[in-house]
């Protein structure tokens, strides 16, 4: 039923904690986004490749994957559901399938339903209640961060914090990204410059007094996860070693200005589709660009 892809089977594995801890801290909530996305998911990529008897790539499964753990656990299954469905049809199999899609697949689901739905989507609840209550309209980590307060690093590192289902526990992503680095299934270079990107450009609002510091901002809301599973997407990246990390660094940059800037105290996903859409131009332009040391 599906066609094999060993890449796309180790970014599962990798996420295979960030899930379990997931339904740890939200239990039928999460269980409910996690079985609602694969099944609309799945078969949204089922009516678009049977009438081509091709078979259901496992690339679907790590779109479903990211796009659940993207959400906020109170999040709604028709609207999950709906979110997925149009990520698959219109991200992803409106341009032709697997390897043909500019954009993130996952992010651009997310993005939909985020824009779409917005007093329903931004819905928080505290870890710990495993899903029995609604709810609340609270105030986000970064949200905090905005507004002068402050966060507690220790328990953003564990992952007892709120927050989206796959982006609590800082430890885990990062040694969801060394797995997936050491077993050479994501760059380095996209992650790493997404990362020194916003820690430079926030660095220099904070130094300004503009902002908040730039350590806080990392720990806070998604900007590792993205950086770990979505910055590295072999499809909707640049392919060339040098546009890999002028694109890390525009999605950091971008993601710094928009949570400074803008009405939307998360910036990651509108940085990512930004920088979705220069990644063909990087590599016509940027990725042709010879310098000592550098191989495109």
């Amino acid at each position: 039923m599906f066609q094999k892809q060993l890449m796309m089977r180790k970014v599962m594995y990798s996420l295979l904690p960030i899930f379990l801890f997931s339904i740890y801290l939200y239990g039928m909530r999460a269980i409910g986004i996690i079985l609602t996305t694969f099944v609309i998911g799945i078969g949204c990529e089922y009516i678009f490749v049977q009438k081509q008897n091709k078979k259901i790539t496992e690339a679907v499964l790590v779109t479903c994957a990211l796009y659940a753990l993207s959400l906020p656990p109170n999040t709604p299954l028709w609207i999950t559901a709906i979110g997925i469905a149009f990520g698959v049809s219109m991200g992803k199999m409106a341009y032709g399938g697997f390897g043909r899609n500019i954009f993130n697949p996952a992010i651009t689901g997310r993005l939909f339903v985020y824009i779409t739905f917005p007093n329903i989507v931004n819905k928080w609840s505290p870890p710990g209640n495993f899903g029995m209550v609604e709810g609340v309209a609270g105030a986000t980590p970064l949200e905090a961060l905005r507004s002068g307060g402050g966060i507690d690093l220790m328990g953003h590192l564990i992952g007892i914090r709120v927050g989206s289902l796959g982006e609590s526990s800082i430890l885990l992503i990062l040694l969801a990204g060394a797995y997936l680095l050491y077993t050479k299934t994501a760059s380095w270079k996209s992650s790493l410059s997404t990362i020194a990107g916003y820690t430079v450009a926030q660095g220099v609002l904070f130094a300004l007094g503009l902002s908040y510091n730039p350590i806080l901002g990392l720990a806070s809301g998604s900007l590792l996860f993205i950086a770990v599973f979505m910055v590295t997407d072999p499809v909707s990246s640049p392919k060339k070693s040098n546009s890999l990390f002028v694109y890390g660094i525009l999605i950091g940059v971008a993601t710094c200005i928009i949570r400074a800037y803008s009405l939307f105290p998360e910036g990651t996903s509108f940085a990512l589709l930004i920088a979705n859409t220069f990644a063909p131009l990087m590599d016509e332009t940027i990725g042709k660009w010879q310098w000592k040391g550098a191989k495109a």
